[in-house]
């Protein structure tokens, strides 16, 4: 029998020992008024005579993580959602019957404690505790008795674990929630107002992707779930909302690696009677904002790269940075003989049918994108590989759209909206040609889109950004699945694993 299965084995005979001797191992009848952060931020820093003197009980509840048993006085540290607090637990104070079962008690119960803070001998603030009550009986073993979850497969498997063991993990998600809160509270402020729009739609657009499919009964006809919100939102600009965004997960039936995750959260945003241009410096205005407000500077430091979020940030061509990080000219990035043998030239064999905006994006994304620490706006893509953009008016062969670079990845994607219904409609049955040819990411036609606009959308700029990425930068966290509380991971063959054993096998880069 494993370690694990004989402790499992005894903490399951301690239940059955309490419900003889009458204890309700899962009683819900204690409500705790304060929480540990509640007392240190009162008493931390009040002198241990002046806490002798306060004639007040707190009462709190939380996890065991730390038990030091004595004969007739012990100590404890129970977690609550706010960080640890001490305990003293004495036998004279809280009674005969109570400390014995607290002594009974493992690391990972949860109990509820009333009494009052005092200072050590060592200066902790602590509770000395008047009552105690056992609220939950756990039944499985925390892992190396606390040490820690340090298998990273297993956080990502089981991260209820991981949240009560890592404190760095939970922080993560404390500053991911904080930031979609500033994200959606500068929004708001900027007269944008919140939406939902599908998640199951009839025609999966907005993106190039391949989507999942599912089948609807009631309906008899397939549905996809969403790679993008763009083009619901954009119907709404159409019907008069005038500025609207919507933060809300996507699916792409793609590859897993460290930054990419088949379903993710994405902040989608559209503002009429803007541009390009517009977006570029509300996305730096509210990004550096952010980070200010995470961090307390606009300087922070990701995998030992130094980024610095302090505006104005650099902007540059798609054009300009492949002449910037090789050998490539003008002559070569505007003929497509010329551009596909000079990506020959760098090892790169492209397609018979590329055409040269694409061939364009294969050499940007082979020699430049990765060089991109800093904060940077790439703009002006090809209009082969963006469908919905609106073209420039000095050179149609490019689109008013840029992409925000950081640490060497995308982390916004946005454009001037293309809202001439006829250049739409040529630009969808082109892309519909290149899904008939065997392309799964190419844009399907949408009839209904077309006629939206067809009424008329006015001038428009829209953004997407990925809040996982986002997040990642923000953390420091090195891969995708470090800020999804649920990462989708392949599965596991044969009995799973206890938290403190096993190898990575199944961390997916």
């Amino acid at each position: 029998m494993s370690e694990k299965s004989t402790e499992f084995k005894q903490r399951l005979e301690k239940l059955t020992a309490l419900r003889e001797a009458g204890v309700n191992p899962y009683p819900n009848d204690f409500r705790p008024t304060s929480t540990a952060f509640d007392i240190k931020s009162k008493y931390n820093d009040v002198e241990g005579e002046t806490l002798d003197e306060i004639d007040k009980s707190f009462s709190l509840a939380g996890r065991l993580v730390a038990i030091r048993k004595m004969g007739k006085a012990s100590f404890a540290q129970i977690q609550d959602r706010s960080g640890r607090m001490q305990l003293y637990l004495k036998r004279d104070i809280i009674g005969e019957d109570s400390y014995k079962l607290f002594k009974s008690l493992d690391v990972g119960d949860f109990i509820g404690v009333e009494g009052r803070p005092f200072r050590t001998r060592t200066g902790e603030l602590t509770i000395e505790a008047s009552a105690m009550k056992l609220l939950v009986k756990g039944l499985n073993p925390l892992p190396e008795k606390w040490h820690g979850l340090t298998n990273v497969e297993m956080r990502y498997r089981q991260r209820y674990v991981d949240l009560m063991c890592n404190p760095a993990s939970k922080d993560v998600f404390v500053k991911r929630a904080a930031i979609v809160k500033y994200i959606r509270e500068y929004l708001n402020g900027r007269d944008f107002i919140e939406v939902e729009t599908p998640m199951m739609q009839a025609i999966p657009g907005g993106a190039a992707a391949k989507p999942f499919v599912t089948y609807h009964n009631a309906l008899s006809r397939d549905l996809y779930l969403r790679i993008a919100p763009e083009l619901y939102l954009k119907r709404l600009v159409v019907g008069g909302l005038e500025r609207v965004f919507e933060i809300n997960r996507n699916f792409r039936n793609e590859g897993i690696s460290t930054t990419h995750n088949p379903e993710f959260t994405m902040l989608e945003f559209y503002q009429a009677y803007a541009d390009f241009n517009d977006l570029m410096d509300m996305t730096e205005d509210m990004v550096s904002g952010l980070v200010d407000a995470l961090h307390g500077t606009t300087k922070i430091t990701y995998q030992e790269a130094e980024l610095d979020f302090t505006a104005p940030w650099e902007r540059i061509t798609v054009r300009e940075a492949v002449k910037k990080y090789s050998d490539a000219t003008d002559e070569i990035l505007g003929d497509r003989d010329k551009a596909v043998a000079f990506a020959a030239t760098l090892g790169m064999e492209l397609p018979a049918d590329t055409t040269l905006g694409k061939a364009v994006i294969e050499l940007f994304e082979l020699v430049a994108e990765e060089k991109f620490i800093r904060p940077t706006f790439v703009t002006h893509y090809p209009v082969e590989v963006s469908p919905l953009a609106r073209r420039n008016a000095e050179d149609p062969t490019v689109t008013d759209r840029f992409e925000l670079i950081v640490a060497g990845r995308e982390i916004a994607n946005a454009f001037s909206e293309l809202n001439d219904p006829v250049d739409q409609r040529e630009r969808f049955s082109a892309q519909a040609a290149e899904r008939d040819a065997g392309d799964e990411e190419a844009q399907p036609m949408d009839e209904d889109f077309l006629n939206a606009i067809e009424y008329g959308m006015p001038p428009t700029a829209g953004e997407g950004i990925g809040i996982d990425r986002l997040v990642m930068l923000l953390t420091d966290s090195p891969s995708i699945r470090d800020v999804v509380l649920f990462p989708h991971m392949r599965e596991r063959k044969g009995a799973p694993a206890s938290p403190g054993s096993g190898s990575e096998d199944g961390a997916e880069e």
